[in-house]
C-alpha cells in the first residue's frame, strides 16, 4: 500500500511532481468505484473525519462528503456559522475539542489565508486544505489536473492558459503551481489590475489580449469574477469585463479543435464565460465535478493508510 509522505495536504507549492502523480494515479482507480452500481467500499471503516467549513461551498463540500460516504469513513461536518466560533471560541480549541473524539483527518475551509498551516501545525489529526483565503485550494487544482490528465493522456508541454481574477484566486494558484511542476506550460490573461503584484514568482507570461493568449492553448480556465471586485474598482463593470476578457465562441474561434474548455465553478454565464461554450463540446467542466470526488476519495485514501478492497 502507498502512502503520502506527509501528514497533511495544505498546498501545492509544497508538494513535489512525484506526490502529485501518486495522487493522480490513486484517484483513476477511486474513479473506477464511483463507476460501480454500488459505489461503497469498506477502505476507511472505522475511520473519522471532520468537515469543517467556515465559508459557503456546494461542490467542494458535497464532494468532500460523498467521498467519505462511498469509502465508508465516519464523517462529520460542522459549518462556522453553527459552530463554538461564533461564540468566542478559537480554531485552535474548537479543533482540539473535536480531536479528542477520536477525528483523524479535519477537512477545513476557512476565509484566512495561512489558516490550514496554523491548525496543521497545532493538530495531530491529518489536515487537509479545502481553500483557505488568497492562498490555495490544492484539491481543486489537482482534480483540474486529474482532468487533463484524462482528457489529454498527458500534462507534460501542454500549454494550459488561466483566465480571470488571478489576483486574489486560490484556485489559480494551486494550479500555477501544481501544473508547472508536472511539465505544463502555464500563461495567465486578463487586466493588469487583477494580476497578482509576484506574479514573477510563478513564472508565468501574462497577456492582456484573449485571442493572443489562447491562440495555441491546449486547455483554457475561466475564473469566476466575483462581484465584490468591481465594488472595489478593479474594474469599471462586468459588462466591460465580458467585452473584453469573457471567453465565447468568437474569441475562440481560431483555437484548436480539441481545446479544452475548464472553469472551477460556480459560472457567471455570459460574463466570464459563455452558456454555448460552457455547455459545449469542448466543455470538460463536469469532467472537473466528477474528478473532484475521485481524488478526494484518492487523499483520504493515501492519509489514513486505508487498505484496499
Amino acid at each position: 500500500m502507498q502512502t503520502l509522505r506527509r501528514k497533511d495536504i495544505l498546498g501545492l507549492e509544497e508538494m513535489s511532481a512525484e506526490e502529485i502523480t501518486l495522487i493522480l494515479e490513486t484517484a483513476r482507480s477511486m474513479r473506477e468505484i464511483m463507476q460501480r452500481k454500488i459505489k461503497k467500499v469498506p477502505t476507511l471503516r472505522g475511520r473519522s473525519v471532520l468537515n469543517l467549513f467556515y465559508e459557503p461551498s456546494t461542490r467542494t463540500k458535497a464532494s468532500f462528503e460523498l467521498a467519505q460516504k462511498y469509502m465508508s469513513s465516519d464523517a462529520v461536518s460542522v459549518a462556522g456559522t453553527s459552530s463554538s466560533l461564533v461564540k468566542g471560541e478559537t480554531l485552535k480549541d474548537t479543533v482540539r475539542n473535536v480531536e479528542v473524539m477520536g477525528v483523524e483527518c479535519v477537512i477545513m475551509r476557512h476565509p484566512v489565508s495561512g489558516s490550514a498551516h496554523y491548525l496543521a501545525r497545532n493538530v495531530e489529526a491529518s489536515v487537509i486544505n479545502a481553500g483557505d483565503g488568497m492562498h490555495e485550494h490544492p484539491t481543486q487544482g489537482l482534480l483540474d489536473m486529474f482532468t487533463i490528465w484524462e482528457n489529454k493522456g498527458r500534462l507534460e508541454e501542454l500549454k494550459v492558459v488561466i483566465v480571470g481574477d488571478i489576483r486574489h484566486s486560490r484556485v489559480a494558484r494551486s494550479n500555477l503551481w501544481g501544473l508547472q511542476k508536472m511539465g505544463a506550460e502555464v500563461a495567465v490573461a486578463g487586466p493588469p489590475t487583477l494580476m497578482p503584484p509576484d506574479l514573477d514568482v510563478f513564472g508565468v507570461k501574462h497577456f492582456t489580449s484573449i485571442e493572443e493568449a489562447v491562440a495555441d492553448a491546449d486547455v483554457v480556465m475561466a475564473l469566476r469574477l466575483q462581484k465584490e471586485r468591481q465594488e472595489s474598482g478593479f474594474f469599471p463593470s462586468m459588462r466591460e469585463y465580458a467585452e473584453t476578457y469573457g471567453l465565447n465562441a468568437r474569441r475562440l474561434e481560431h483555437t484548436k479543435e480539441d481545446l479544452l474548455i475548464m472553469h472551477p465553478g460556480p459560472i457567471n454565464r455570459g460574463i466570464e464565460l459563455s452558456s454555448d461554450l460552457a455547455d459545449g463540446p469542448r466543455s470538460v467542466i463536469m469532467d472537473q465535478v466528477a474528478a473532484g470526488v475521485a481524488v478526494r476519495m484518492a487523499l483520504l485514501y493515501l492519509l489514513l493508510g486505508g487498505t484496499k478492497e
